[in-house]
């Protein structure tokens, strides 16, 4: 295959590469201020559909809506962050959320049933949004600092990985937290994945190691074991995924070139 963004390179870092949930589509976004859309034709020509371009707002992390119809972005040093709705080719900044008090909004992630928006602060606040609204519903805290959240394929809890190495399980509809796990052996937590049939919970720390564990030990023990522990990366895992029939693991590390692993 050619690269899927051939018809326009980005000047700079490209963060996000994401297929659209539901139109034969990819979205490329990163430090060079800009979100691309691409048709995913055939192998030989993938026509680019449209750029969109934010101002001095290097991008961090850029993500389609469930339904597909808009793109959220936010940036690498800004409280703010963008929606660009498509159905209208409308960018709409979202300069300031009620009750939210963070200098940076970087980290996010989207419930799978469309419903919230989650922004991962500092001092280890999670902002749980409205989705429809991005107004403010709650804010949770965990120990130490948040360094990354997935919500359930049902949307009904939280994982939040913390830096010290720590699980916390939040219920979303009550925003209390119903258990808390330490991943075994991490020395820093850095990224975790729930499969898509809500069977494992995968967790990457700094030293490169990814631990799989049921989810069932993981709502009971305050030390689970996990089922299996994935040894490959030397440096650290800054990406665990699994695909949608929860056959296959990625797990990958931006530190080293070529750092991707499938299990």
């Amino acid at each position: 295959c050619l690269p899927a963004n051939q018809e326009r390179f980005a000047n700079g870092k490209l963060v996000t590469v994401q297929f659209h949930p539901s139109a034969q589509v990819v979205m490329t976004a990163g430090h060079d201020r800009s979100v691309s859309l691409f048709q995913v034709k055939n192998f030989s020509l993938n026509p680019k559909i449209q750029s969109i371009y934010l101002e001095s707002f290097p991008i961090y992390k850029a993500r389609f809506s469930v339904d597909g119809e808009q793109v959220i972005a936010t940036g690498t040093h800004h409280s703010m962050f963008f929606v660009y709705d498509m159905m209208a080719g409308s960018i709409i900044p979202i300069p300031k959320v009620r009750g939210v008090e963070e200098k940076f909004l970087r980290n996010f992630e989207l419930s799978p049933d469309g419903s919230f928006m989650l922004l991962i602060g500092t001092s280890g606040y999670l902002h749980l949004l409205s989705m429809k609204t991005k107004e403010l519903i709650s804010t949770m805290k965990v120990n130490g600092r948040c360094t990354a959240s997935a919500f359930t394929p049902d949307s009904s809890k939280i994982y939040s990985y913390s830096k010290e190495g720590e699980v916390f399980i939040w219920d979303v509809r009550s925003r209390k937290c119903l258990h808390k796990f330490e991943d075994e052996g991490s020395l820093e937590g850095k990224c975790i994945a729930v499969s898509k049939n809500n069977q494992y919970v995968a967790c990457g720390s700094s030293s490169g190691v990814v631990n799989l564990y049921t989810t069932d030990v993981c709502l009971k023990e305050n030390h689970p074991k996990p089922i299996k522990a994935v040894m490959n990366l030397v440096t650290s895992a800054t990406c665990v995924t699994f695909n949608p029939t929860t056959e296959i693991l990625a797990v990958a590390s931006r530190d080293t070139d070529e750092a991707v692993k499938l299990v």
